[in-house]
Order: C-alpha cells, then structure tokens, then sequence
C-alpha cells in the first residue's frame, strides 16, 4: 500500500467513524444538552457556531465565498434540514422523546426521500416501493410503543422533521449550492440565525446556569456534531458511492439507541425493538432495490 492510497484509507476511516458513531451519538448529547437549555435555543448556537468554526476555516484555506445564489440555496436547505429537521428533533428530545427512539424514527428518512423524488418524475422498482410499505409497518409499531404513546406532539413533531429532511435532501440536488463543505458552512450558519431568530420570538430563557454537563454536550454537538461531522459527509459524497455515504442510516439508529440504553438508562419495549428491526431491514430494502434493480421503462414508440 503507497502513502497515497494509506492516507485515502485513513481519510475513508475517520469519515465514516465521524457519521456512524459521532452523528449516531448526538442524539444522546442533544437530550443532555435540553435538560438546561431550551430546545431552540439548544439549536441555534449550536449550528452558528459551527457554521462560524467551519466558515472561518475554509476562507483561511482559500475557499472562495459562496454567490448571491448559493447563499439563496444554502438558506432553503438550511432551513429544512437543519432549523426545521434537527430544530424539531430538540424540541421532541425536550419533550421527553428518548434519544434512542428519535434516532430510529429519524431512520425513515431514506423512505421519505424516495417519495419526494417522485413530484421531480424520478421512478423506481417494486423493490423500493416494497421497503417504503415496510417502513410504514415500522413507524405504526413504533407508535405503539410507550415512549411514543403516550407522547403523540413528541412524535409528531419528529415525524415532521423526517419529512422536511427528505424534502430537503430531494431538492438539494437541484440547488446551485456552494461546493464542497462550504454548502454546509453556509447551510449551518442560516439555520444557526433562523433558529436563534424563532427562540427568541418564542419567548426563550436561560432559567439558570447551565450545567457543566450540558455545556459540555453543547461543545461536542458544535464541534464534533456539526463541524466535523458535516465536513466527513461532504468528503463521502465526493470520494465515495452515495449508497456508502448515506449507509450512516442504518447504523446511526443502533448506536444512538445503544448509547441511550448505556448511559442514559433509557429501555425499549420488545414492539419498540420490533419496530426498529423492521424499519432497518426497510431502509435496506430500499437501498438494495436502488442498487440492483431498475424501474422498468416504456420503449420508445415505432414511428
């Protein structure tokens, strides 16, 4: 092995480590992070100050400032995954929905994407479609779980999340966003101010000092969750398949419900373990089917 291909080993390694076990255990540090301050608020500093860390640092290397355009395009993407999908996810974890349930809910989004790539007359297999019925098995027998029961805005706000991520994600890829990390710099930064901006329109107050703990959550979700984090997906989606850069989705879910059960005692019901298996094995399904099948199409007609 040459010193090149060693260090696009390493590189691949460290990307992948960054979106399976850090994006796996930010739900975890989200809930430590609720328990002193508001949601929103949680939120909104955490992706300024990101955005902030990671836009400082590509204009120290030489990244060129994004166009009137990109940053347009930034501010639509921003908002619906991050301001909106996350925002709403820490509003849900505020609301006592356990970490390790709003991972494996937020697991549906490969499923609400391919139903959003259908309004852009995107077509797919049987196969596919067959993992999206599957998938809404899993969500119905999630919802019959008592973390999730007796919580119905929780989860609905989380299922709203899912679906403005899928949007979101569908609709990205037709977006003149800036190149490279820097759509994620810019896309953090908007959701940043958005989030700060409805905080304080929601009335939002610090009731007392945070706690160590929960600063502590702050720091890791700004610069592991965000910053790093953000950076390893946009080198996967440029050095790697897709299909290898979102596989985060099947693995994130696990970890962030391993975590939750480790530290934060949280316990899934045996419907709940259910549920996650089926909407996993969904998720592959629909990967699988993007991968080894295609749609069928209509010949072009004789004239």
């Amino acid at each position: 092995m040459t010193d090149t291909s060693r260090r696009a080993f390493w590189l691949l390694a460290a990307a992948l480590f960054a979106l399976y076990i850090i994006w796996g255990s930010t739900y975890f540090a989200i809930r430590i992070g609720v328990e002193s301050f508001p949601p929103l608020m949680l939120a909104g500093i955490r992706y300024l100050c990101g955005g902030v860390l990671l836009f400082s640092f590509l204009l120290l290397r030489g990244h060129a400032l994004p166009t009137g355009k990109q940053w347009l395009a930034a501010a639509v993407i921003g908002v619906l995954l991050l301001a909106v999908g996350n925002g709403l996810v820490t509003v849900a974890e505020h609301m006592q929905v356990p970490s390790g349930i709003a991972a494996v809910m937020v697991a549906t989004v490969p499923l609400f994407t391919l139903c959003f790539s259908r309004l852009w007359g995107i077509t797919h297999s049987r196969v596919e479609w067959s993992g999206v019925a599957i998938g809404l098995v899993g969500i119905v027998l999630l919802n019959t779980g008592h973390n999730l029961a007796g919580n119905p805005w929780g989860a609905g706000l989380i299922l709203i999340a899912s679906l403005s991520w899928a949007f979101g994600s569908v609709w990205s890829a037709r977006l003149p966003l800036p190149t490279g990390a820097m759509a994620g710099a810019a896309e953090m930064l908007i959701a940043g101010a958005v989030l700060l901006l409805t905080s304080q329109l929601h009335g939002e107050q610090l009731t007392g000092t945070p706690s160590t703990q929960s600063l502590l959550a702050l720091g890791y979700l700004i610069l592991f969750g965000s910053v790093i984090a953000v950076s390893a997906y946009m080198y996967l989606l440029k050095n790697v398949r897709p299909a290898l850069a979102t596989s985060y989705a099947y693995v994130n879910p696990m970890v962030a419900v391993l975590i939750g059960i480790g530290l934060g005692g949280e316990r899934l019901t045996a419907v709940e373990w259910l549920a996650l298996a089926v909407i996993l094995a969904a998720v592959l399904l629909v990967t699988l089917g993007k991968l080894l099948f295609r749609p069928a199409t209509t010949p072009p007609a004789k004239g």
